[in-house]
């Protein structure tokens, strides 16, 4: 018991060293309440087309199908939240995509991680993950007691808000376990009220295919008609179900230089996003989650939004 205590201690004092906002840890377990709603969610196609979704069903529920004889699940928050913001007069983009893509950011960080649990505890094997495998981070970082997931199906933390990447660990090492936190959203309904596209269709449930993020990133093809003047100036994420939410007000700005935006994401009016040449779209987002769209498709967002 004293050893899984000294280590869980030791992980999170690295990961803090590292630049993570906070680490909890739970049980590498099936994820039994998950599982109805993701089905459900599923069925109701409120996926869209990230048919991504339907795969890997089991592994998305059970973290012992991903790293086998996994023992822990370490989650990890790393703030995102910028000191600077865009102009008022511009077309938007996600504060979450303003500098280096955080794939990279995360990735490197978990590595170093890893290579010192390995280091100090000794032979621990593990994989790291950051959005881009069938993990559930959401529900993760609420069993680990990181925060609990809001109306909005976001991950809220009462001392900082919810302008952070949410990242894991998952290693055949038993820990000691944190547990989840009360919600405190209360009878507060500002996140539902604000969605221009009405995407949160009852507390705690989003409609993926009708999220301004959906549209604006994951939809491939023409963009629908019937949102038109609906996307509140949005041409890569929408950030509206966070900035309206009262806990964000305790947001601090990060601390990490990657993720300082190049300055014209700050400083282009409509006109220079209207003007955007590939070239200078490659120059502005070489590095940036922005790149997921490729140039046509964010050409394709600001055309929409004229």
């Amino acid at each position: 018991m004293l050893q899984k205590a000294k280590y869980s201690e030791l992980i999170k004092s690295e990961a803090k060293r590292l630049g993570f906002m906070s680490c909890g840890i739970s049980k590498a377990e099936f994820l039994e309440e998950e599982a109805p709603r993701l089905e459900k969610w599923l069925k109701l196609n409120m996926h869209g087309e990230m048919s991504y979704m339907e795969n890997h069903f089991d592994k998305r529920l059970d973290p012992t199908k991903l790293v086998s004889g996994s023992k822990s699940v370490i989650s990890l928050l790393l703030n995102y939240y910028p000191s600077e913001f865009q102009r008022e007069d511009t077309f938007k983009i996600s504060k979450y995509a303003y500098g280096t893509d955080y794939h990279f950011v995360i990735k490197d960080k978990l590595k170093q991680l890893l290579q010192f649990i390995q280091q100090e505890i000794g032979e621990v094997d593990g994989r790291a993950f950051v959005d881009s495998a069938p993990v559930l981070d959401k529900a993760w970082a609420a069993k680990s007691g990181l925060g609990w997931i809001g109306k909005n199906s976001n991950l809220l933390t009462k001392q900082v808000g919810s302008f952070y990447f949410i990242a894991e660990l998952i290693v055949d090492l038993e820990l000691e376990y944190d547990l989840p936190v009360t919600d405190h959203c209360g009878s507060c309904t500002a996140c539902i009220d604000a969605c221009p596209t009405q995407a949160i269709v009852e507390p705690y449930k989003v409609d993926g295919s009708k999220c301004i993020s959906y549209f604006t990133i994951e939809l491939k093809n023409e963009l629908p008609n019937s949102y038109k003047d609906q996307f509140d100036d949005w041409m890569f994420g929408c950030d509206i179900c966070q900035d309206v939410c009262p806990w964000n007000k305790f947001s601090k700005s990060h601390n990490e230089p990657l993720f300082d935006p190049n300055p014209q994401v700050l400083t282009n009016d409509r006109k220079d996003w209207e003007e955007l040449t590939k070239e200078t779209f490659n120059e502005i987002f070489k590095k940036s989650a922005v790149k997921r769209t490729k140039f046509e498709g964010l050409k394709r967002n600001i055309d929409f939004l004229k």
